[in-house]
């Protein structure tokens, strides 16, 4: 489920590239303009939603990208995805899940707090730009995608951080995981 969420996601990012237009305000790939991003998912679903999914996507034509896959009920098992492009939130899809017997949807779903933070994702965005143009000479790497990856097994221990970057140019995308205690798990170009 979530390779095609991913190839959706991109898919998406590429034929609204090919769209043009011009981008809205975006928060810059820091701390602090992913906690705004995180403060705008909460004003959306609220301070206690739930998540299976969260990525935050940057074109130069469009600006920030933002996917996620919520709900505020768990135990419903619906959720929706939904996208947020030049500040308009639009629904995608209703989802149904399924859990196992006797499990509670809540522990295969994480949410927005101190555990899990868009602030400590754009962190790790700045200190992997900064980590590539030191070591790879790469001036100027762009965001390319960030997100939370989540365990299906709902282990939050194992959560991690991704990070991909660009260059300016587009070309070899360089792409870092983190624990989610910042630790550097991986590198992959």
């Amino acid at each position: 489920m979530r390779k095609s969420k991913l190839l959706t996601t991109v898919i998406l990012i590429f034929t609204l590239i090919s769209c043009g237009g011009n981008s809205s305000t975006s928060h810059p790939a820091t701390a602090d303009g992913f906690s705004k991003i995180e403060k705008e998912i909460k004003n959306k679903f609220g301070d206690n939603a739930y998540f299976t999914d969260l990525t935050i996507a940057y074109s130069k034509t469009i600006g920030n990208i933002i996917n996620v896959t919520a709900t505020d009920t768990p135990e419903s098992l619906k959720m929706g995805e939904w996208n947020q492009i030049q500040g308009t939130w639009k629904q995608n899809s209703a989802i149904s899940l399924e859990v196992p017997v006797g499990s509670k949807a809540a522990n295969f779903m994480f949410q927005l707090n101190e555990n899990i933070n868009l602030s400590k994702l754009g962190e790790l965005v700045e200190s992997s730009s900064k980590e590539l143009t030191a070591k790879k000479g790469l001036k100027n790497p762009m965001l390319y995608m960030a997100m939370v990856k989540f365990p299906d097994n709902g282990n939050l221990s194992k959560t991690e951080y991704t990070v991909m970057l660009k260059a300016e140019t587009g070309g070899t995308t360089f792409t870092f995981s983190y624990n989610l205690n910042g630790e550097l798990i991986k590198m992959d170009y």
